[in-house]
């Protein structure tokens, strides 16, 4: 059966990274995430398992990292200006593929910006959080719910992808709380996708020597399996090259185990589309008040409906496409300058579509969103 709770988004990621089978968690508080490392930071002892707040970001992504890199399901948590700090060390885990799951409770930016107020601005960060060419997987849930939902799905995509994977919160749906139904323990491990293990030789093991659309194969450290972690690029053993074939063979590979798997990934909603002559294209927090606007404009008579990304990245560029040839009017909402606004161009080729953005730390209204439908 399903479970009913009343709690914060913040919590509900917390709870679930445990009934995920959380191992550890290393990070550092800051506001607006700090609720999860305070759950967290009780609940995982009391497991015979660790919460460790270090001294700052960069150090709290190390040790998430590093106990990721020893076989235990790891995490962290922060917000933007964290996110920034631990911008390298998620490069390592790109491209040693270590599975993470990294929450970030949006707040106002750049810099110190808005620490206590609402905000998306870090979008194009996720999509790029390290130097260099990496592949971005990340969530964006909606609601109460998808803060639970979500953040399982993310622990099981980082095992199946062998990278961090992005969970993008905000200040609005981490500090609001209200009514969740979220799926029983049962269902939730029995979705569990664990991490692919070499059965063979010990000899023979090679974690990095696998298919061209294929995520390595990291088997639990102190097992007697010899493999190397690096920076640097690294052949099949994992030891550092400077061979062209293989530097091109690594790259490729990193993005294909993504791009070749894109059904595995793509998650959206769609709101009363079916029969709408407006579209509204809108994802996290901001999603609940135009869901609001869309209900009080159909008792009107203006038939309005959502389009909702639950992975942001990698882009559901083929389907924003078809909708958008679908749709003459189109209306994009978010609380930043427009970061998805021109992902929505880019693959639509289109810039006659309305937006509204905001980026003063406050939500957007329903009543604000009726009366940029009204004007369109």
């Amino acid at each position: 059966m399903a479970r009913e709770l009343i709690s914060t988004g913040n919590e509900l990621a917390a709870k679930a990274a445990l009934d995920a089978d959380v191992e550890f968690f290393g990070g550092y508080p800051i506001t607006p995430s700090s609720e999860i490392m305070h759950v967290l930071s009780s609940a995982l002892p009391a497991r015979g398992q660790a919460c460790i707040q270090m001294e700052d970001e960069i150090a709290g992504i190390c040790t998430a990292i590093g106990a990721a890199m020893s076989g235990k399901r790891s995490m962290t948590a922060t917000s933007g200006p964290g996110i920034s700090l631990k911008a390298e060390n998620l490069g390592v885990g790109y491209i040693s593929e270590v599975p993470l799951v990294v929450v970030n409770v949006m707040r106002g930016g750049p810099s110190t910006g808005l620490p206590t107020r609402v905000a998306q601005g870090d979008l194009l960060q996720a999509k790029n959080p390290t130097h260099g060419d990496v592949r971005s997987i990340t969530l964006v849930p909606g609601n109460l719910k998808e803060c639970y939902t979500e953040t399982v799905r993310a622990f099981n995509l980082a095992d199946r992808f062998m990278q961090p994977v992005f969970i993008l919160l905000d200040e609005t749906i981490g500090h609001m709380s209200g009514k969740a139904i979220i799926p029983d323990l049962e269902e939730v491990q029995a979705g569990k996708i664990s991490r692919r293990k070499f059965t063979g030789d010990k000899k023979d093991y090679k974690p990095y020597g696998v298919g061209a659309d294929e995520a390595a194969i990291l088997n639990p450290m102190f097992e007697g399996y010899r493999y190397h972690f690096t920076g640097l690029h690294h052949g099949p053993t994992g030891h550092p090259t400077e061979d062209a074939d293989m530097c091109d063979a690594l790259m490729k590979r990193l993005f294909n185990k993504v791009d070749a798997h894109l059904d595995e990934l793509e998650l959206n909603e769609e709101y009363m589309l079916e029969d709408a002559d407006i579209m509204i294209i809108a994802y996290g927090s901001v999603s609940l008040g135009v869901t609001e606007a869309i209900n009080r404009m159909r008792k009107e008579g203006i038939k309005v409906g959502m389009f909702r990304p639950l992975t942001i990245w990698p882009s559901p560029a083929k389907r924003i496409k078809e909708l958008m040839t679908r749709f003459k009017k189109v209306l994009v909402t978010e609380l930043n300058m427009g970061q998805f606004a021109g992902e929505v161009q880019r693959v639509s080729g289109r810039s006659d579509f309305d937006t509204l953005f905001k980026v003063n730390g406050r939500p957007l209204s329903p009543l604000e969103i009726i009366e940029k439908v009204k004007g369109m």
